[in-house]
């Protein structure tokens, strides 16, 4: 069973994963994955195609430097996501067949844009109010309101979570991250996709 676990920038997503992951849940991280993926030699050699050599520094993948150069250019990003989508999802599915326990968790904040919604059996979207997210991406990023306004435009709405998603958590402020995942457990104990 694999459960989608989305939400824009700021919206407490990684937050409610690693809970997950403190309470014992295998969560797959599709960005964890790409950062991994893009040293590999084959996915390396396109990217380096597309953008140049100088976006990687030795061993190291300067996502900073390609940030600068795709997200001002709708075109060139779906280029670049054209050439990393397919190797994590092919990833994902091998991690999903190697995993046993049953419920897999995939944390990916662009769960819909990238297909990986196809491979999940559920999805779960973690939606926070704007000005919060706001907030929480200028104090932990170290960006510019404005910055952090053009990345929540770029996603995907809390509207749009909320009509695709088969279920909501609405991170506002007014639950602890306790009590968040508690509810959500509860939740899926009622789907009967976990047990304990």
């Amino acid at each position: 069973m694999l459960i989608g676990l989305t939400g824009g920038i700021g919206s407490g997503k990684t937050t409610i994963a690693n809970a997950l992951r403190e309470r014992g849940y295998e969560v797959y991280d599709t960005d964890s994955a790409a950062k991994r993926l893009v040293m590999t030699s084959p996915v390396r050699q396109a990217i380096e195609n597309l953008l140049g050599e100088d976006v990687y520094d030795g061993d190291r993948y300067i996502s900073s430097k390609v940030a600068q150069r795709v997200f001002a250019n709708a075109g060139l990003l779906q280029q670049l996501n054209d050439i990393i989508h397919p190797v994590v999802r092919q990833d994902l599915k091998q991690t999903a067949q190697e995993h046993n326990k049953g419920l897999l968790f995939v944390e990916s904040a662009i769960l819909y844009e990238s297909g990986f919604d196809l491979e999940c059996d559920y999805i779960i979207a973690v939606i926070a109010p704007k000005p919060l997210r706001i907030a929480r991406t200028m104090a932990r990023d170290n960006k510019t309101e404005e910055q952090v306004k053009s990345r929540i435009k770029a996603q995907m709405s809390n509207c749009q979570l909320r009509h695709r998603a088969d279920y909501v958590v609405e991170n506002n402020g007014k639950m602890t991250v306790t009590q968040l995942v508690d509810k959500l457990m509860r939740h899926l104990r009622k789907k009967n996709f976990i047990t304990q």
